[in-house]
């Protein structure tokens, strides 16, 4: 008995497997994002995802670039209004560490760890528009800027794979690595030149 697929639009079939691909990402891990169960999922073969795709590696570059993109988005607008009204830049941290914590942490640090950092591209090139964008007519703090950036993402990132752990291995509040990151955006832009 053949199983009967409904052909797809070429994107509307990659972004169901985009989709596929992120659900497989936060409820099991990097390690279940593999192109055999993504098709499975999508209900494709897996010729169909190489046709899309041309590898596992491609397959999670596309996993990443979207929400990369997307957030980056989000947080410059965040950076502008926290900029522009000098409120706490809160929402730019928490708006940094979710992204880590929903799976962005988990994957790059997988594909690191199986050598494909080539996969990260879009996470750094997101990141250096973002940085390059907010700095845009301020090449005074240019640098600051990027400073500051390298550490709030460090942060992130070392919260999201062992921040939980480690809060409760200290007796510190689970929120604690956020709350130092906030208030060394508010220290150095006390310290920075207007």
């Amino acid at each position: 008995m053949s199983i009967s697929r409904r052909r797809l639009p070429p994107e509307e079939s990659r972004d169901a497997a985009i989709e596929a691909a992120r659900a497989l990402l936060v409820e099991e891990g990097p390690h279940a994002v593999t192109l055999k169960a993504v098709a499975a999922r999508v209900g494709r073969t897996h010729a169909n995802l190489l046709h899309h795709f041309g590898s596992a590696a491609g397959l999670q570059e596309a996993l990443i670039r979207h929400p990369a993109e997307t957030i980056t988005a989000q947080i410059a607008a965040a950076a502008r209004r926290a900029r522009a009204t000098d409120q706490d830049p809160r929402e730019v941290v928490d708006l940094t560490f979710d992204a880590f914590a929903q799976g962005a942490a988990a994957m790059a640090s997988w594909m690191i760890l199986n050598g494909n950092r080539n996969a990260l591209d879009p996470i750094l090139e997101a990141i250096h528009r973002l940085v390059d964008d907010l700095a845009e007519g301020r090449a005074d703090s240019a640098a600051n800027l990027a400073e500051e950036t390298l550490q709030l993402v460090l942060v992130a990132l070392g919260d999201a794979l062992l921040g939980g752990p480690m809060a409760q291995a200290l007796g510190l509040p689970r929120e604690t690595a956020r709350a130092l990151a906030t208030r060394a955006l508010l220290a150095t832009a006390k310290t920075r030149p207007l």
